[in-house]
């Protein structure tokens, strides 16, 4: 499976599936699921690059009082993602061992895969979403009466058109491109792929070389759904997925980025590299079947100096940054550079 359990691949060229559960959770409550504080468990795993926008979007707009968070174990296994992390491989809120008992109280044998992100109810257990898109996009909207005191705008109505036509872009060639080359299994379908995700990586850099970030002067919504990608290209990508032309360290601008990212509160206190590597390097056994994980690549770099401030360009815009990680939710040490 993909990164995020929710994909399809073998003879055919790969193709990601659609979310099966779409409802939303809105201010209004209108599909019968309202923004309420407390009431829904956000469950994640730090591996996959899905579920990691929706925890920097979650530490940007400080709603870690009003939704929680669940981390899956990154390694699967027949059941899918499972709560081995936790005391007794249960989650200490839901009560559960794996979340296909959120899907199957939701709807039982229902199509597809388990996937991450996932937001579950908390008092019945079941599923809500699994909606990937959008679940962020009304993190940043819907949610807005329970965001912290200087939560940034990351979906700002000015800029949305904008926004959208970065984003759709991105996934297309560089979110799911990295999928489509990984999961090749035809020399023609993996070349086009690859070809995709390069061409698209030095359109990002040209875009960048002038600006600091992807759409006007502060970070938005599309910074994140890049983000995600980039900070998995060389330890993972690179090498298990074959998109391999040149390194994110080997392109100055899109490296320094991805390091003004990672720098910044609520990108890089949110990345487990030992978590990613080993999901990907041990659950594709399609792909390598050693299960062998990498020793590399050496991570220091991530902290060393970017200068992308000289671009300008307000992070925050008119607000602050995220406060310190949760002691709960911090990065363990092995999952840091």
């Amino acid at each position: 499976m993909g990164g995020d359990g929710n994909s399809a691949y073998g003879h055919k060229a790969f193709k990601r599936s659609r979310s099966h559960f779409r409802d939303r959770i809105t201010a209004d409550g209108r599909d019968g699921w309202p923004v309420e504080a407390g009431r829904y468990r956000l469950v994640v795993s730090r591996a996959c690059p899905w579920a990691s926008r929706a925890v920097v979007s979650r530490r940007l707009l400080g709603l870690e009082d009003a939704l929680s968070m669940a981390i899956a174990d990154p390694v699967q296994d027949d059941r899918s993602w499972r709560f081995t992390l936790d005391p007794d491989g249960r989650d200490p809120v839901l009560g559960i061992r794996y979340l296909a008992e959120a899907y199957d109280a939701r709807e039982t044998g229902y199509p597809g895969g388990v996937s991450v992100p996932a937001v579950v109810d908390v008092s019945s257990g079941r599923l809500v979403t699994n909606d990937y898109p959008q679940i962020t996009l009304d993190l940043a909207t819907e949610w807005s009466a329970l965001h912290r005191p200087g939560a940034p705008d990351l979906y700002p109505a000015g800029r949305r058109d904008e926004i959208d036509e970065v984003m759709a872009a991105v996934y297309e060639d560089v979110n799911n491109g990295v999928y489509r080359a990984g999961f090749a299994t035809h020399q023609a379908e993996y070349e086009a792929a690859c070809t995709a995700v390069f061409r698209r990586l030095e359109w990002l850099a040209e875009r960048l070389a002038g600006q600091r970030y992807l759409v006007g002067d502060t970070l938005t919504e599309a910074d994140i759904r890049l983000f995600t990608t980039l900070v998995r290209f060389d330890p993972v990508y690179h090498g298990h997925f074959k998109c391999n032309r040149w390194k994110l360290a080997e392109n100055p601008v899109l490296w320094a980025y991805a390091r003004d990212l990672f720098q910044t509160p609520g990108f890089g206190d949110t990345v487990d590299f030992d978590h990613i590597k080993r999901h990907y390097y041990q659950v594709h056994s399609g792909i390598n079947p050693t299960g062998i994980v990498p020793l590399g690549p050496d991570l220091a770099g991530w902290t060393a100096p970017h200068q992308r401030e000289e671009l300008g360009g307000r992070p925050f815009g008119d607000g602050t940054p995220p406060g310190p990680v949760r002691p709960a939710e911090e990065v363990p040490p092995a999952g840091r550079p």
